[in-house]
């Protein structure tokens, strides 16, 4: 049976087998590789190119991988992406070297050592009251630099018909852009200490989130097959809050941004969520979620993927659980190759399994370790599992 890279994956998210497992690299931030692994890879290949990043955002990091990356990685998918409002990039090309990256909601990044960024500027940080709130200066988010290239790259790629089309616009979602607006430690101590005002700042944000993302699949059109979506919602050991909490303040928020997504695209939701969130996943199925991605398997019972498979592969595509923890970062080849076999025989008969790794392929992962796992796949993905 030969298959395009599209049929394998459409096959594989309606639970059925294709030929092989897809894979899934490079599509979004969650994806994708960041610099160091990239360069080395682009060497060892021998691959001469220059290094874009995902939302033309450096200080993010994460690379947008060229054409030919993409298909020695055998990715399957390619992702459409936004952008931020064009005066954004146009006021931080101008700052001043080395300081904050600022974003269009005024939180930023800011620079811990020469070219490594992480989020430090969180503008409502001493925020605390409804009032708050409403004198923020939000962004417009109907600026339409934002998506006025995404209906081109879904067209183009819809008439090629060979790959997925993985819509990833950068919003962040409800609790994440709460985090960046206050700083983590701050937004959850109001979510306990000071529930109404943390609730309606969640529900602001996701207003902001449903009317990008409105103009963001209206511009995509019927092209898409998936829109990613996420909130970060698990630690190591456990939940970042209780279920119960879970239920009464995001989860309805969740619930209503999927319904709002539903409403205007065919297209699997697929729901980004690091951490052990065991507990949350029948909830998840509950709201609408497709596709549930990192599986994060050095996190609590995340790790029993024969459990996640017999109790959830029913209901939800599951994307991802290649270990980032140890064994990409540290692993050798061979032991790479291991852990895939291992994945895939668990998660990948009747379908519903596409291979990733658990987030964003980090600076420590040797390139050597990205290609033993997408030529692990080819070797050991292919229908029938094991025979």
């Amino acid at each position: 049976m030969s298959l395009t890279p599209r049929e394998r994956v459409l096959l594989s998210i309606n639970h059925q087998e294709p030929d092989r497992v897809p894979i899934i690299i490079g599509t979004s931030n969650t994806t994708s590789l960041k610099a160091r692994p990239y360069q080395g890879l682009k060497k060892l290949l021998g691959i001469e190119s220059e290094d874009r990043y995902i939302y033309e955002w450096p200080e993010l990091g994460t690379i947008l991988p060229d054409e030919a990356i993409l298909q020695r990685l055998h990715s399957d998918a390619r992702g459409v992406l936004d952008l931020y409002p064009q005066w954004v990039y146009e006021r931080n090309r101008k700052r001043p070297e080395h300081d904050p990256f600022i974003d269009d909601w005024g939180s930023g990044q800011s620079e811990a050592a020469p070219g490594v960024w992480f989020p430090g500027i969180h503008p409502m940080k001493e925020a605390k009251t409804l009032e708050d709130i409403e004198n923020y200066p939000w962004p417009d988010m109907d600026d339409p630099t934002r998506v006025a290239h995404v209906k081109a790259e879904a067209q183009k790629l819809a008439e090629q018909n060979q790959y997925a089309i993985i819509g990833t616009p950068w919003l962040l979602f409800p609790l994440e852009r709460a985090f960046a607006m206050q700083g983590m430690d701050t937004f959850l101590m109001n979510l306990a200490l000071n529930p109404d005002f943390a609730e309606a700042l969640l529900r602001k944000i996701a207003s902001l989130c449903k009317t990008l993302m409105g103009h963001f699949l209206e511009a995509a059109g019927d092209n898409l097959d998936i829109i990613k979506i996420g909130d970060d919602i698990g630690t190591q050991n456990s939940l970042l809050m209780s279920p119960k909490m879970y239920r009464k303040i995001l989860k309805p928020i969740h619930a209503d941004y999927i319904a709002f997504i539903r409403e205007h695209t065919k297209a699997k939701v697929f729901f980004h969520t690091d951490g052990d969130v065991f507990p949350l996943i029948p909830d998840f199925i509950e709201i609408g979620v497709d596709i549930l991605n990192p599986i994060q398997t050095s996190a609590g019972k995340m790790s029993n993927l024969a459990e996640l498979k017999s109790q959830f592969g029913k209901s939800l595509t599951f994307c991802g659980a290649v270990d980032t923890h140890r064994v990409l970062p540290s692993g050798t080849p061979q032991e790479v190759r291991d852990e895939v076999k291992r994945v895939i025989e668990v998660m990948a008969p009747g379908g519903g399994y596409m291979v990733a790794s658990v987030h964003t392929i980090m600076d420590e992962v040797p390139p050597e370790n990205i290609l033993a796992m997408v030529d692990a796949v080819e070797e050991f993905g292919k229908y029938p599992i094991g025979k």
